[in-house]
């Protein structure tokens, strides 16, 4: 089975409005590209230099609603970083679309910066969900520190891992992410999976950047698609799944064999807290 996927490298608008019309931009290219599936940065949908304490459910339930649309409109599964609403508090989230505008997934960020404390509470579960019929797991931003994310995905089943970011650093250490220098082609390689980077590009206010360099990185750790660190950009890539076995990742299972029966006691409660994310964040209504 092949999956073309698309990574959309956004410089935010300062609106809910311009976002929502940049992520409609770059839908429809990836659309005339065929694309199957289209990750866009963390906090796509508001941007990361938002007022979130100021937001309101209405306004990110309205946002969504227009990118379900967008999804339904291309035929294309869209996956989304947006603050979304759950219990009275906020969640920085990636939220799952299938191609028929059906969120079919909500994962929040569980490891959260100093700044997403100031507003975000902590996720409560591992990221596990289909897209186009292919198991996947996720990440957010920070999140590539905490390597166990994405093996206990792989473990249960996923084959690409997808990375919504939006860089926030002094310019010195943007630079030194540059041309890929992040470590995340490991994730690709010690799980034997795909890994699907989108970012956000340039200046983010307040002296701080973002290194762009969007990517899309096989098992193997090379690079099937690379942004660039100066603009904005949607970049593709055919993947292979036949080349993604998640090998490491299950063998992982096995050995050492006292772990073996602990694991997957580990799997089933991940498998079952990712079937009531929409449930639980209340998307199941839109």
């Amino acid at each position: 089975m092949r999956l073309r996927v698309a990574a959309v490298q956004m410089r935010f608008a300062p609106a809910i409005g311009g976002n929502l019309a940049k992520i409609g931009a770059a839908l429809a290219a990836a659309s005339r590209r065929r694309v199957h599936a289209v990750l866009f940065p963390e906090c796509a949908v508001t941007g990361y230099s938002c007022k979130f304490r100021s937001l309101r459910p209405s306004e990110v339930r309205e946002a969504l609603a227009v990118v379900s649309g967008l999804a339904r409109e291309h035929r294309t599964s869209v996956l989304v970083g947006s603050p979304v609403f759950s219990g009275g508090k906020l969640y920085n989230a990636l939220v799952v679309f299938d191609r028929g505008g059906k969120p079919v997934h909500v994962y929040a960020k569980c490891h959260l910066t100093p700044d997403d404390r100031k507003a975000f509470a902590p996720g409560d579960a591992v990221a596990l969900f289909e897209v186009e019929g292919v198991p996947a797991t996720a990440i957010i931003c920070h999140e590539r520190r905490y390597p166990e994310l994405p093996r206990l995905g792989v473990m249960a089943g996923a084959r690409i891992v997808f990375h919504p970011n939006a860089g926030l650093d002094p310019l010195a250490v943007s630079r030194e992410k540059r041309g890929g220098r992040d470590g995340m082609d490991a994730r690709a390689f010690e799980n034997d999976v795909f890994y699907v980077f989108a970012n956000s590009v340039g200046p983010q206010g307040g002296g701080k950047w973002s290194a762009g360099d969007s990517k899309i990185v096989g098992p193997d750790r090379r690079r099937l698609a690379l942004a660039d660190n100066a603009g904005e950009s949607v970049i593709v890539a055919d993947l292979d799944l036949a080349r993604a076995g998640g090998r490491y990742a299950r063998e992982g299972l096995e050995h050492p064999r006292f772990l073996s029966r602990r694991w997957r006691d580990m799997l089933a409660l991940v498998r079952r807290r990712a079937a009531e994310s929409v449930r639980r964040f209340g998307l199941d209504r839109m």
